[in-house]
């Protein structure tokens, strides 16, 4: 059950990376805005892919400390901390070169939510009740 979480972490966290970058050219080409040099998106792989991995050990944890609530809480505290890290890009100050810097938190904002979308969708992919 073990290996299938980490899968899990693993690949939703790829995904949400990969879907992060694309979100990111999107977004470039409808605003122009390029953030590119505080975004690298060498970085967002890996906390993407970190936060996939995290969240599947969490989730192993709790459900085996906890069979009965496990997964409801880990659902509830996932989401929690998801929300939580939206904090940071929102107080986030650009150096003043940057053009247009009220446009940083739409760009990464809804990065936050990408691990945490990937990972819901593709739990019932990997773990079997």
């Amino acid at each position: 059950m073990f290996k299938k979480l980490l899968l899990l972490g693993l690949v939703s966290g790829v995904l949400a990376g990969v879907a992060a970058l694309i979100y990111q050219k999107v977004y470039f080409k409808a605003n122009e805005a390029d953030f590119s040099a505080v975004v690298k998106p060498v970085n967002v792989m890996i906390v993407c892919t970190l936060a996939g991995l995290l969240a599947s050990v969490g989730y192993g944890l709790l459900t085996k400390w906890l069979p009965r609530y496990g997964e409801i809480i880990f659902n509830f505290v996932f989401v929690i901390l998801t929300f939580a890290s939206i904090v940071g890009p929102i107080g986030f100050r650009l150096p003043l070169e940057y053009e247009q810097p009220e446009l940083f938190p739409g760009l990464t904002v809804p990065m936050h939510f990408f691990p945490a979308l990937a990972w819901f969708t593709l739990k019932p992919l990997f773990v079997k009740k």
